[in-house]
């Protein structure tokens, strides 16, 4: 696509049609790359993955027409309300993250990524792949993660670092003890995407032998804004330090950016910030109307430029590193016809981090079972 000179938007394979097709409308896609003949297009043009030519067709070679402000990326996120928006990230923004991250991971040659994490993603796609191709090294792409399989590959493969969610390392670090796999060719690992606990982090590096530098960033921001030092000072608890070429700064309610130590929002200034959202000038102006971005987290800095996440002022739930939109399960309930209303909210969870509950209050003279409205949902 970005031979073309066109903008790529990836859609969950999980997803549902509907959902699926709201995403390909929405970006006003030409084009719908897809694995089977039912898979969702919404009526576009489509193409099967087994159709797609794997060798040259001998005619001329297409050369990149694309300058650094063409749209490269469009993924789609959503905050509490609404429909999921499209980030716009153009190819600046998309250069810009995997320098930074390459930089910040101190990438070579020498290094090889074990990437498992879904394509979809856009950490997959600039820390995983892009960050690891700029640094001259090796990329291993798994079909899907299993504990034991995982382990076997890195034992195999001798990667040299991957990035995960809590979710994959609560699930290493619970195996049983006589799963004993060699994994000291991993440098370290990168754990993002959701807030992972301290036990987690040190159980996973007692077991395993390699550091887990937690960071932290948002898609509005090209996937990651701080990380813990790989080579310098970590503090767990924390999701580390601005990475390079970024400003990340803690706000005060009046727009005042406030001194180490005070509580405010997050936000966040680097060539990595978004151009805006696709047809949403209002939620653009919002996020980036006073030149920063404004990332809807509760955070405070040390002195030492460390961030610590103390809230969400979005009403989003992750559920082992996905975004989970209440309002989207609550409209669904809304459907039946015994539910008078319907409230969605976060629980703690050992290996997930969040699972969405739902409050139900039924109409009194109709009735609905819980199974009735889990199969709805």
């Amino acid at each position: 696509a970005w031979r073309l000179g066109a903008a790529a938007t990836p859609i969950n394979p999980v997803f549902t049609p509907n959902e699926a097709e709201y995403q390909i409308d929405d970006a006003g896609a030409s084009l719908v790359v897809k694995s089977s003949p039912d898979a969702p297009d919404g009526g576009r043009r489509s193409l099967l993955v087994d159709e797609l030519r794997s060798a040259p067709s001998g005619g001329e070679q297409l050369r990149p027409a694309t300058s650094s402000r063409d749209l490269a990326l469009l993924i789609y996120t959503s905050g509490s309300t609404g429909r999921p928006k499209g980030v716009m990230l153009n190819h600046s923004n998309v250069a810009a993250m995997a320098g930074s991250m390459s930089q910040a991971l101190t990438v070579t040659e020498r290094d090889h990524c074990l990437l498992v994490l879904p394509l979809f993603h856009v950490n997959a796609i600039c820390v995983s792949f892009l960050a690891t191709m700029m640094g001259g090294g090796q990329l291993t792409i798994l079909g899907r993660f299993q504990p034991v399989e995982f382990l076997d590959a890195i034992e195999r493969l001798r990667p040299t670092y991957f990035s995960a969610v809590p979710t994959i390392y609560s699930y290493l670090a619970s195996l049983p003890a006589t799963v004993e796999r060699n994994t000291s060719s991993v440098r370290f690992a990168i754990c993002g995407a959701a807030p992972a606990s301290k036990e987690l982090i040190r159980e996973t590096e007692e077991r395993f032998g390699f550091p887990l530098i937690e960071g932290y960033g948002l898609t509005e921001g090209t996937c990651a804004s701080t990380a813990n030092p790989v080579n310098g000072p970590r503090k767990p608890g924390t999701v580390g330090v601005a990475l390079p070429g970024q400003e990340v700064a803690v706000m005060g309610a009046d727009g005042r950016l406030l001194p180490p130590g005070e509580r405010g929002e997050v936000v966040i200034q680097g060539a990595n910030v978004m151009q805006g959202y696709l047809n949403r000038e209002d939620a653009t102006a919002e996020a980036l109307g006073d030149g920063w971005l404004h990332t809807g987290d509760v955070g405070v800095l040390d002195e030492d430029g460390y961030l610590t996440l103390v809230d969400r002022i979005k009403d989003m739930i992750i559920r082992g590193g996905e975004n989970i939109y209440p309002k989207e399960i609550e409209t669904v309930l809304h459907t039946h016809d015994a539910v008078l209303d319907a409230a969605v909210v976060g629980a703690p969870h050992p290996t997930y981090g969040e699972v969405p509950v739902a409050y139900v209050a039924l109409h009194p003279e109709r009735s609905a079972t819980e199974e009735e409205l889990c199969a709805l949902c």
